[in-house]
């Protein structure tokens, strides 16, 4: 069932890192091709010609795009093992609909906390721990977001966390002391070898953000 599995990714993306946490849940075997996004390789603008973005997961020569997308497609193929969504559709569609709010509002919102200054930094910060908030609140008592088993939801935002230090020091903020559970949530998910081995290191990813600051001009 494995056939030949691709990753196209580059190694700071946190959508990519979904696709590497949900391939390490299943424990699939595949071959990882970084990308280098100021020229872009061949099979890349072949197989994402639509939006030439990573990632782009390819199975037997056919290319799926977008992490979420992705992630329904390997918990879809590999059912027989660490199921990712859970059985009963209700539960199926609020993970999705967590999931979606996840893309629609962090990454945009983190973003614009290390790419501007002032009143605009301000109030992407304070829009941010209103999100953060509010998966705090779905996320309840409970070790994971799909109840006591990792799932579709934790792959979706967990990889975010790796890239909250670098918010927290361009933003002087602290996101453990607004949200301490989200925290121990994302540090419980660290104890997985799937996450671990998936995330990139924290300050990597600052030094990263500081040299692509240079290099678009943003002071």
């Amino acid at each position: 069932m494995e056939g030949e599995v691709v990753l196209l990714d580059f190694w700071p993306s946190m959508f990519g890192m979904r696709t590497r946490i949900a391939l390490a849940e299943k424990q699939i075997k595949y071959e990882y091709r970084e990308e280098d996004l100021r020229n872009k390789s061949a099979l890349l603008l072949q197989m994402n010609p639509v939006h030439k973005k990573i990632p782009v997961l390819i199975h037997n020569g056919k290319p799926i795009c977008e992490s979420l997308i992705q992630v329904q497609y390997i918990d879809e193929v590999w059912n027989d093992r660490a199921p990712l969504l859970p059985p009963n559709p209700y539960q199926r569609a609020t993970a999705r609909f967590w999931a979606d709010f996840v893309d629609k509002k962090i990454y945009d919102l983190g973003a614009k906390v290390w790419r501007t200054k002032g009143e605009e930094q301000e109030a992407a910060k304070k829009e941010l721990i209103e999100c953060l908030k509010l998966l705090e609140g779905q996320l309840g008592d409970n070790p994971y977001f799909g109840g006591k088993d990792f799932g579709f939801v934790d792959v979706a935002l967990v990889p975010f966390y790796c890239w909250f230090y670098t918010y927290e020091k361009f933003g002087s903020f602290s996101i453990e002391a607004e949200c301490p559970k989200l925290i121990a949530w994302a540090k419980r998910c660290m104890q997985k070898e799937s996450v671990a081995k998936s995330l990139a290191d924290q300050e990597k990813i600052y030094d990263f953000v500081l040299h692509l600051k240079k290099a678009l001009g943003i002071e």
